[in-house]
């Protein structure tokens, strides 16, 4: 799988593309598909596979293939093994650049043929995922000129989308369908051919340009994407894989937008904007490189909700949820070309601009968005709460949106005791204390803007919040917080990781911390991997569900967050110790969306659940909320300061190394180790004014 900026593409080993499997193979664009098929064949046949590999910093897609044996009256005439094939395929501003190299290794030339066979379906990306469509638009001919083919659809939408193949050298055939080759190789000699598939939505062009330069622009913009942001190394080899490998994931997914970098949730089905993934990816690496909070924060600033639209769940002040291009959300046969039913993006969008705020003193910034910071608190405390009761709530508006709006959006995943789903509005435990986060960062911005009165109204606000929260949502026989209220007021008794997340805003009083933090990490709710969703003593617990019972590394890192925000760091160490063994096992230490919450056992890895999003944005960038989280460590730019508090490292670290942790315009390296009765951390560069501060 390879993805760059709107694009993305499923292959197979071979490096094609074909309908098997979930039929999700293809080349995307926007979402639609614009290539369905694309096959290789050497001679009609299929060639003989060698290796198949994502290059490390995921940005091409290597394949080595040989040939069989090929035969003429029962004769070997060319044996396997002679013709090494090399594939090398990347993305590029909406292309595919895809160059295959022949070489002979026999001691005479050979005559050989072969093909590529392609064809473009345009299906929506709603289409793939399973959507049964009454109507489809015109598929028209085929445009064939030398060295170049143009296969077009005319949608429902009116709109013209075309797909343009071209091949350098000519090929000596080609129509609508396929392009054949017939070449001679000396021997030990090589033939290299270029193809190149552009995909043009609507009336945009597609930037097509030589496969080299092509490849030299992508490898600077991967460059660029990194640029000035601080690094990590361990002690530990397989720890520093799960790093590495969680950087490229993520910037696999970062897109420039109109207006920054914004890390897009996932592939195949969710290469997109979501407003809640990206804020969540934002803070967790946050303090890595706070440029992915900008873009997120210019974003959503820039889509969001200015009026009342039932069809989308928009009302004026709301964050964005998602937004979808293609043909069915141009139709509106989907509400997500631009939606807004999710009920927590609005406050996770103050808390990241006070947390953006404490980590670059970035003030100006936070002007140009204040407008926006203040139409989001109005609809907290308006449309977030129609009956005004003191929590956020929600309930759908547009037929076709979701029906529920928390992150954990299956409809089955907010019940009660007996199973039974809770009827709305629906008041989630952890939206109140986004909430609650969100009133207390847009206090601190007030202040910082020299709006007193507006800031003791907000502390004021989330005052009354933490009260009303600990009276309605506090059970103590579970000894943890309901899961939701739901329309009766009637609380959803059920263990679930949700209230963690109220750990990591801070609404969590200091004399109950421990206890929610002892229900997450007991038997019944932590696997040996991961805190499960849902523990295994409710009705709903499905260890194979998406949301009542699985394990999901975001939840888990803003879980611990939470913790050591309290001080539990034990419980750090448990939750990081479980995720980075699952590293350990699955492949290439890329951290999935989420797998099954299958009890741990001995001399087996985690199981897969099947259908996860790999790489996904939060999955990848939950390994630097973890190490903070072990760490302690926070940022104040304002003040010039780096803190750790009650550093900790689990039995598998020693040492963990941070480089050029910039703050302002100071810049850092640090080292912090472990050692028999305590963590140290030494200041091993200094450029510019900063304070490093340690509290044991």
């Amino acid at each position: 799988m390879l993805k760059q900026g709107e694009t993305f593409a499923v292959f197979d080993r071979y490096g094609n593309i074909q309908r098997v499997g979930l039929g999700e193979q293809g080349l995307y664009h926007q979402g639609t598909r614009f290539l369905s098929r694309l096959e290789f064949r050497l001679a009609g046949r299929r060639p003989l596979l060698l290796s198949s590999t994502i290059k490390e910093d995921n940005a091409t897609l290597n394949v080595d293939l040989t040939n069989p044996d090929f035969s003429d009256n029962g004769q070997v005439v060319l044996p396997r093994d002679m013709i090494h094939m090399f594939r090398r395929a990347f993305l590029w501003h909406g292309a595919l650049y895809d160059r295959l190299r022949l070489r002979n290794y026999s001691l005479q030339p050979v005559d050989i043929s072969f093909e590529y066979i392609f064809g473009a379906d345009f299906a929506d990306i709603f289409e793939v995922r399973g959507a049964k469509r009454q109507r489809r638009g015109q598929a028209l001919d085929p445009i064939v000129e030398p060295g170049r083919v143009q296969i077009s659809y005319r949608g429902l939408d009116e709109q013209d989308r075309r797909t343009v193949i071209s091949f350098d050298p000519l090929p000596a055939e080609l129509d609508g369908s396929a392009a054949r080759f017939h070449v001679t190789i000396p021997a030990h000699g090589e033939r290299t051919f270029d193809i190149t598939i552009g995909c043009q939505p609507r009336t945009e062009a597609p930037k097509m340009a030589a496969y080299d330069d092509a490849a030299h622009a992508m490898s600077d913009e991967l460059r660029l994407l990194r640029e000035g942001e601080a690094t990590l190394g361990t002690s530990n080899e397989q720890c520093n894989d799960w790093i590495n490998r969680s950087v490229v994931d993520l910037y696999l997914m970062v897109t420039r937008t109109g207006h920054g970098l914004y890390p897009y949730a996932g592939v195949p089905w969710f290469s997109t904007v979501f407003g809640r993934d990206g804020i969540l990816t934002a803070l967790q690496y946050l303090w890595i490189n706070p440029r992915l909070a900008r873009g997120v924060l210019s974003y959503l600033a820039a889509n969001q909700a200015t009026e009342t639209n039932s069809i989308q769940d928009a009302e004026p002040g709301k964050i964005l949820h998602e937004t979808r291009h293609g043909e069915m959300a141009a139709l509106g046969e989907i509400p997500f070309g631009r939606y807004y039913g999710s009920v927590d993006s609005t406050p996770l969008f103050v808390m990241l601009a006070g947390a953006y705020y404490e980590r670059t003193a970035d003030l100006e910034f936070i002007k140009s968005i204040w407008p926006n910071i203040e139409a989001a608190l109005d609809w907290i405390e308006c449309y977030g709460d129609p009956d005004e009761d003191g929590f956020v709530e929600y309930c759908r508006r547009s037929p076709k949106g979701l029906v529920v709006q928390g992150w954990k959006d299956s409809v089955d995943s907010v019940f009660h005791a007996d199973g039974s789903l809770a009827e709305g509005p629906v008041a989630l435990v952890e939206v109140q204390g986004y909430v609650y986060a969100a009133l207390r960062a847009a206090a601190e911005l007030a202040a910082v803007l020299d709006l007193p009165k507006r800031s003791t109204r907000l502390n004021r606000q989330a005052d009354d919040l933490r009260a009303k929260f600990e009276e309605h949502f506090w059970c103590e026989e579970l000894g943890t917080y309901a899961l939701a209220l739901d329309g009766k007021k009637q609380p959803c008794k059920v263990r679930t990781s949700n209230p963690g997340h109220c750990l990591a805003a801070g609404i969590v009083s200091p004399q109950r911390a421990a206890r929610v933090a002892a229900t997450l990490v007991d038997g019944h709710s932590f696997s040996g991997w991961g805190i499960r969703t849902v523990s295994d003593e409710e009705l709903r617990y499905n260890p194979m569900s998406y949301h009542n019972g699985s394990v999901w590394p975001h939840d888990n890192a803003i879980i611990a967050a939470g913790m050591a925000r309290y001080g539990l760091s034990e419980h750090v160490a448990e939750v990081f110790t479980g995720l980075f063994d699952t590293s350990l096992f699955v492949e290439i230490s890329r951290m999935p969306e989420l797998f099954c919450g299958f009890p741990r056992r001995a001399g087996e890895g985690p199981t897969l659940y099947p259908v996860a999003c790999a790489p996904q944005s939060w999955a990848a960038a939950a390994v630097f909320s973890l190490i903070q989280s072990l760490l302690g460590l926070s940022i104040d730019a304002p003040r010039r300061q780096i803190r750790f508090v009650k550093a900790s490292l689990p039995e598998s670290l020693m040492r963990i190394d941070i480089r050029n942790l910039q703050v302002a315009d100071a810049t850092v390296d640090l080292a912090v180790e472990r050692f028999p009765s305590n963590v140290g951390v030494e200041v091993k560069r200094r450029h510019g004014s900063v304070d490093i501060i340690s509290i044991k």
